[in-house]
């Protein structure tokens, strides 16, 4: 019997979490130079940066946390530089 291996399993699109994470990393690299040049970026813009993948949003705003980024809250829907 085939047992299922968790590591490989298709998110959206028939990615793997692995894919979904390299993909998050890039975004949130892109969305670094956004925010030192404006100042902020909307949970919107992030959604769309993410092509709506509910995986690459959650992780884009995981790494954008761990590089020191303040990523709001439901009150304050955006991503500014850390005070």
């Amino acid at each position: 019997m085939e047992k299922c291996d968790s590591r490989t399993r298709a998110y959206k699109n028939g990615k793997t979490f692995d894919q979904c994470r390299e993909i998050a990393k890039t975004v949130s690299t892109k969305l670094e130079e956004e925010i030192n040049q404006t100042g902020q970026v909307g949970w919107d813009k992030i959604l769309e940066a993410a092509e709506h993948d509910e995986l690459v949003y959650k992780l884009t705003l995981k790494y954008l946390r761990q590089a020191g980024y303040d990523i709001g809250d439901w009150k304050r829907p955006r991503v500014t530089k850390a005070i």
